[in-house]
């Protein structure tokens, strides 16, 4: 039977936590309460400044309470961290020692948004599954390799929860909601906030290929997805065509037709979106992140770098120590934006 005590969650709000998860995270819950006419949740907002948390949007939250003034840790505790951008700044020794302090007290620990990148620097994550914003992906792995990261929309492992940013943290509290009171106060609570489809823990944080691309075309879609899943080692473009059944010619003409671009254009796009997320998020050296993009030689990678973004990779990675680590950045998809040709086309 469900417990009559109200369950309590804390909220985390860390400096630049981005509004749209947090909201997402804290609404359910009202709405449960609302829904059950019972007081099943409790929440309060905490934070390091224990006044206001700024928003990464410039809006002020004012919070509950700060971290020096704690109640005692009890199972039933649920805390998420909020994160949002310049994440690792955020990752501070009160913060990280707080949520230590939690964890072994027994709550339930989690994160929405870049909030794991906390959880994972704090030792929390460990050998656990784990998601987090399909942007923050590939430095997180970089990072912390000792998580077991997915790309899905939300995960829980035992009592570590983690939900990947924007509505993803309504998915996650639906899921919370009906594991402790039913399918049919959950589905009460998505039909209030007019989310007419609930996302489970298989469901993946982005959209399908095709509907990227905006192209319907298996073989298309088959070969694109091939090149996403081999960035370190990019596999040639007559073996991309041989294995999706066609010839190098017909694939050439399959890309120009939908995307106005070449194969070799197309996976060097992708490969340098790939770089510059590492370059943004992590502290890897400069040939690190050119091997981990499949560049053999740093010249080459920054030749290439330099004609995508205008910078080379150093000037770029100097004008952006403050977001090392963490940081939201402008990263160009390459099946979303057309960029002019430029010297890496051959």
């Amino acid at each position: 039977m469900p417990s009559e005590k109200p369950r309590r969650f804390s909220f985390l709000l860390l400096d630049r936590f981005t509004m749209l998860p947090f909201a997402a995270a804290i609404e359910p819950l009202r709405l449960a309460n609302r829904s059950s006419g019972k007081e099943l949740y409790r929440w309060r907002l905490v934070g390091p400044a224990g006044d206001w948390a700024s928003c990464s949007n410039s809006a002020q939250v004012r919070l509950d309470e700060g971290l020096d003034h704690d109640p005692p840790t009890d199972r039933d505790e649920v805390v998420i961290v909020c994160g949002g951008t310049d994440i690792s700044r955020e990752a501070t020794k009160p913060v990280l020692n707080w949520l230590r302090r939690k964890a072994r007290g027994g709550a339930t620990v989690g994160a929405v948004c870049t909030g794991a990148w906390v959880l994972a620097e704090a030792g929390l994550l460990d050998g656990r599954k784990a998601t987090i914003h399909w942007e923050n992906h590939d430095g997180f792995v970089e990072a912390f390799p000792e998580v077991q990261l997915f790309r899905s929309v939300f995960v829980q492992d035992g009592n570590r929860l983690t939900a990947a940013g924007g509505t993803s943290s309504i998915d996650l509290m639906l899921h919370l909601i009906s594991a402790s009171h039913g399918d049919e106060l959950a589905a009460e609570v998505a039909d209030q906030m007019l989310h007419t489809g609930i996302r489970t823990d298989q469901d993946r944080q982005r959209l399908s290929i095709p509907t990227r691309i905006g192209v319907r075309h298996p073989k298309l879609a088959a070969v694109i997805a091939r090149m996403e899943a081999n960035v370190e080692d990019p596999i040639s473009p007559a073996r991309l065509a041989a294995d999706a059944g066609m010839s190098t010619r017909q694939l050439e003409r399959l890309f120009r037709r939908y995307l106005h671009r070449s194969p070799k254009r197309y996976y060097m796009e992708t490969r340098l979106a790939r770089a510059r997320n590492l370059l943004m998020q992590t502290e890897m050296s400069i040939i690190e992140i050119a091997l981990a993009s499949g560049f053999s030689s740093p010249s080459h990678f920054s030749k290439c770098y330099r004609a995508q973004y205008g910078s080379t990779p150093y000037r770029e990675r100097g004008t952006a120590t403050a977001n090392l680590r963490g940081a939201s950045s402008s990263v160009i998809d390459p099946s979303s934006a057309f960029v002019p040709p430029s010297a890496f086309e051959t």
